[in-house]
């Protein structure tokens, strides 16, 4: 049996390599790295896959998320509603760019938004709500763009860990970064859909925010060495849009091959004492960037992570501290759900490569661990 790793990208690029490769070389042949046709290309490839007007591409998704909130223009100490259980990179953004980040609670079944909290957060200084896709599934997006609407806020998506949710209800439909005003995906490689380096998107049916999105990503300037707003350089490499073009037309088999891994953790992990398996929301499909358990308290979690670790399995713990405690952005509020998911998440491998001969290791060894702890 090969090594495990959380995410084979070698397995990834072994399967797909002829394509990637002549992708490569079609760049490499015509020579547009900045700008090139295959940047444009997987723009209008992304727009048609989600139903969405305009796809902006640009650097990696911490750009993405600056770049949204310097096209939204925002007063200086306006509040921007956010979720602590999640990655740094939207609450630094906020933080310099002048804004102030204002953390809500999480659900503790899907680790999502919840957006129940969102609404006694908003004050007079409120002028936007982030909610954060995470590990693969959206937040309740319908409820969420009523209130949005109900008092006058932008939603700016961060869909990094979500390509290809797809949130549906009777009232609802779109996809993960295209509902609210803006949305901001990453293409690092580890993600469901990843390149080669770093490289990130932008989403919005705006046509306004759109042609503000593309100046300022690229020096403030629409016409060549004329400025108009004070931008950035943010372009996504020619030949990253040619690797992601190459992988796009196999996300949805990437997809299904996720779920096939997530149902087979669930089975075996069934009636496990003090594990939980991932909660699937009502509202939208669960793409699986990440497969997290919940364990019953951070001695089972940690415990059990160190147990894999001697038999050759990877583990990970996203997040281990919450934004609101962390010496960067540190706010006295009271999260006790973030504060404890962030004792007892367990992320598991999950990628399209893994085989079921490692799963089965990997379920064996979680399996033995509970009997023994017992």
């Amino acid at each position: 049996m090969r090594s495990i790793q959380m995410v084979d990208l070698q397995g990834q690029y072994a399967r797909l390599a002829s394509e990637i490769d002549a992708a490569i070389q079609q760049v490499l042949q015509r020579a547009d790295f900045i700008q090139g046709g295959a940047v444009r290309a997987l723009e209008a490839a992304l727009s048609d896959r989600y139903e969405v007007k305009h796809v902006i591409g640009c650097a990696n998704g911490t750009d993405a998320l600056q770049l949204a909130f310097m096209a939204l223009d925002l007063p200086a100490g306006s509040e921007v509603i956010t979720s602590a259980f999640s990655y740094a990179a939207l609450t630094e953004v906020l933080l310099l760019l002048g804004l102030k980040p204002v953390f809500v609670e999480v659900d503790p079944d899907t680790f999502l938004m919840d957006v129940s909290a969102v609404e006694a957060a908003i004050t007079p200084k409120t002028k936007a709500i982030a909610p954060v896709h995470l590990y693969g599934q959206m937040v309740s997006m319908e409820p969420l763009m009523a209130l949005a609407n109900k008092h006058n806020l932008y939603v700016v998506e961060d869909a990094a860990q979500a390509i290809g949710s797809q949130y549906c209800t009777p009232g609802a439909h779109g996809f993960a970064g295209t509902m609210g005003h803006i949305g901001t995906t990453s293409f690092f490689p580890s993600k469901n859909l990843g390149c080669y380096g770093d490289g990130g998107a932008l989403y919005t049916n705006d046509e306004a925010l759109a042609t503000r999105l593309r100046c300022l990503a690229n020096h403030g300037q629409t016409v060549k060495y004329q400025h108009d707003l004070v931008g950035m350089n943010s372009r996504l490499d020619t030949l990253q849009a040619a690797v992601l073009l190459a992988k796009l037309t196999h996300l949805s088999d990437f997809e299904k091959r996720r779920r096939a891994v997530a149902h087979r953790y669930d089975e075996g992990l069934a009636g496990l004492s003090g594990i939980e398996v991932p909660k699937r929301t009502v509202d939208s499909s669960h793409v699986f960037h990440q497969y997290t358990l919940k364990c019953e308290n951070r001695e089972q979690r940690d415990a059990l992570k160190a147990h894999l670790f001697t038999q050759g399995i990877p583990s990970m713990i996203y997040y281990p501290i919450p934004l609101h405690w962390q010496t960067a952005y540190k706010q006295v509020v009271n999260l006790p759900v973030s504060e404890d998911l962030c004792t007892r998440v367990l992320s598991l491998p999950m990628c399209p490569e893994l085989a079921i001969e490692q799963q089965e290791y990997i379920l064996n060894n979680i399996r033995n661990f509970i009997q023994k702890s017992q």
